[in-house]
């Protein structure tokens, strides 16, 4: 809650997917003036193509908050922006970048809650590279935006411990909890006069956003590297194999450390565990997704199809990309 002896602050807020929520929930009900959200447009979901708002522009319109559908931030986004004159602008991933003059709108400018620690993981999956390159540690940061990609000065961060078997989309529902609370304190700082912030030091890595191809598994990796791009790419854009010409999503999986190691892709059934290979141990498949079917654990979809054994291969890079 912003305190009494704080100004409001009237705020633009720009965000698109459901890890923006919580910090678009505790600014609209801290007392601070959330003037206007922008989100991106409806797009189709599903099989049938339904078009949905995004998660942000439910919880904005349950709240009675304006919102801006815009894909892009330019032009009229830029313009019924500038109308507002807002204090601040308040951006979480909202899947798009701001330039000028949109940047220098606000009178105190943008701030932007990130997923990781930067200058670690700048880019849009933050929190599944850092999980495909088996990082230990994580966290939130907020920082000031400029010009150059995540690269402004810090006014605050936190750190999370990442789980052994965490997914991606574990890790960043737990982020953007803690990470809502971080940058409310930063808002409330900025708001009273007592926020600092410091240039970010540190090796900086890039972390682009996903591609189907990015969850083509390869088995002859160890499987501890194997394990980790699983669970960064889960639940988007998924884990995959070819299993007897098919594709196989893979959602969960354990790394086997006592079990007979089997050759990189090769599946069998070892005591009740369904194996598969890899460069030093096996993995064992807890639950798969074959294609054309629901979700289900690995023994029935293996008990459902022909065969003792059976090989996992990666398929084409013209296949994983389409």
């Amino acid at each position: 809650m912003s305190s009494s002896l704080s100004p409001a602050l009237r705020i633009v807020f720009a965000g698109s997917p459901a890890a923006a929520v919580p910090s678009l929930s505790l600014l609209a009900s801290s007392g601070h003036d959330v003037a206007s959200v922008i989100t991106r447009a409806d797009s189709p979901q599903g099989r049938r193509g339904v078009l949905t708002a995004t998660p942000v522009a439910v919880e904005a319109e349950a709240r009675g908050i304006p919102v801006i559908k815009a894909n892009r931030l330019a032009g009229e986004a830029t313009e019924r922006v500038q109308q507002l004159a807002p204090d601040l602008g308040v951006i979480v991933a909202y899947g798009g970048l701001v330039r000028e003059p949109l940047l220098s709108t606000p009178r105190l400018g943008w701030i932007n809650l990130h997923f990781s620690l930067l200058p670690r993981w700048r880019g849009a999956a933050p929190v599944q590279r850092a999980i495909m390159a088996g990082d230990d540690i994580t966290g939130a940061t907020v920082f000031q935006l400029v010009p150059e990609l995540d690269a402004g000065d810090i006014f605050g961060r936190m750190t999370e411990t990442i789980g052994a078997q965490q997914t991606a989309g574990n890790l960043l529902g737990s982020l953007a909890g803690s990470g809502a609370e971080l940058l409310m304190g930063v808002v409330n700082a900025l708001a009273d006069g007592s926020a600092r912030s410091e240039a970010q030091v540190g090796d900086v890595t890039l972390a682009p956003k996903l591609h189907l191809a990015d969850g083509d598994i390869d088995w002859a990796q160890p499987a501890t590297t194997v394990h980790a791009i699983i669970r960064g790419v889960t639940p988007e854009p998924g884990a995959f194999t070819i299993v007897d010409g098919v594709r196989l999503k893979v959602l969960d999986v354990a790394v086997a450390r006592d079990a007979p190691r089997l050759p990189p892709g090769v599946i069998d059934l070892v005591g009740s565990a369904i194996l598969i290979g890899t460069a030093t141990d096996p993995l064992e498949l807890v639950t798969v997704h074959p294609a054309g079917r629901k979700a289900m654990d690995a023994a029935s979809w293996w008990r459902g199809r022909a065969g003792a054994t059976a090989t996992a291969t990666m398929t084409t890079s013209t296949e994983a990309t389409s």
